[in-house]
């Protein structure tokens, strides 16, 4: 008996050290990609990088990714073509910024008052259509994309005080392009400089502001510390921002490693979701950097026709153009008719 005790005490030990540690067997040559985004560094911590090194961690060395931030590799504005060469393997941006040469362009990043939460992204692409038509025009040019997601609204942070649409006239305004040709209707001066040259370009007067993010972001990146107030209006409850991966090493990549991809890039859904949700509310209440303005709806509403019209603009130049306003339209008339927390008010 104490024979056969000591043996099963000993298989015992034995047995539970070999499930806590296995061994662990790692690739010889890992696939390497270069990726990019087009966030800068202090904002791609939080955006990006969660999904990489998800990514990295859980490829057990067979896949090994090197995150490059805004305009390192290359400018923001020629992402999608190093992507499509091949120069660059993956790419985290929304269509605007990195000027997809899809009619799509104009659909990513802040499509004006398209969205109202960071959940109406994946909702759209998911239940409403997007992700095919996504899928589908990537495909044409080369190009896989993957994911969808949403982000922080698009409100302004200025040094000067706005708390009326006579205020925008004239302002000189870091934002995206499509959002900027929207702004123009309400005498907003576009401009489009590297990501990491905005912060300066305030303190030199050459911009005014940023339509560019939410509080979270002006605080994360140091714009509050350039800038004085933040509008509460919003031209976007959402930016619109995808990751993709050149088609040919999508295709190459085996299919347990393509599934780690989509995991990690899920994950960091997820968690740019909670940061971007909980820091616009904290900061909004508890920030004191940015003194809070806003315009009255009843002077806002003027803002929401014109991006009605804007959109009529839109789907009239082509038909996949129409398409996408539609359903847009659709999706909109479902949470108009559904209430807050949908809608506001």
């Amino acid at each position: 008996m104490t024979t056969r005790r000591s043996f099963l005490r000993t298989a015992a030990v034995g047995g539970a050290a070999s499930l806590a540690a296995p061994a662990i067997v790692k690739a010889d040559t890992a696939i390497k990609w270069r990726f990019q985004t087009y966030a800068g560094a202090a904002l791609g911590e939080h955006v990006t990088k969660p999904a990489i090194d998800y990514i990295n961690n859980a490829a057990n060395g067979e896949l090994e990714i090197e995150l490059f931030y805004a305009d390192q590799l290359v400018p923001t504005g020629e992402l999608f073509r190093a992507m499509q060469r091949g120069t660059i393997d993956g790419v985290h941006s929304d269509d605007d910024s990195m000027a997809s040469p899809t009619p799509l362009q104009q659909f990513g990043g802040y499509f004006p008052l398209a969205t109202k939460h960071s959940l109406d992204v994946p909702v759209l692409f998911d239940q409403y259509g997007l992700a095919d038509i996504w899928r589908e025009e990537y495909a044409k040019v080369g190009v896989q994309w993957l994911s969808a997601a949403g982000q922080d609204p698009c409100n302004f942070n200025t040094k000067k005080e706005v708390t009326s649409l006579a205020d925008l006239e004239g302002l000189k305004l870091y934002t995206f392009p499509t959002a900027g040709r929207f702004l123009s209707k309400f005498g907003v001066v576009p401009v489009t400089i590297p990501y990491e040259d905005a912060e300066v370009a305030v303190q030199t007067g050459e911009l005014d502001g940023m339509a560019w993010s939410g509080i979270t972001e002006d605080y994360t990146v140091g714009w509050a510390d350039v800038t004085d107030y933040f509008l509460t209006n919003n031209i976007s409850g959402a930016w619109i921002g995808s990751f993709f991966v050149n088609q040919g090493v999508w295709a190459d990549l085996p299919d347990h490693l393509k599934a780690i991809v989509m995991a990690g890039i899920e994950a960091g859904h997820t968690y740019r979701n909670q940061w971007y949700w909980g820091g616009e509310a904290r900061l909004r209440a508890t920030g004191d950097k940015l003194k809070l303005r806003s315009i009255p709806q009843e002077e806002w509403v003027q803002v929401e026709e014109a991006a009605k019209e804007f959109w009529t603009e839109i789907a009239g130049e082509s038909e996949i153009n129409a398409k996408i306003v539609q359903i847009f339209r659709d999706y909109n008339d479902v949470i108009g008719q559904a209430g807050p927390p949908y809608t506001f008010g």
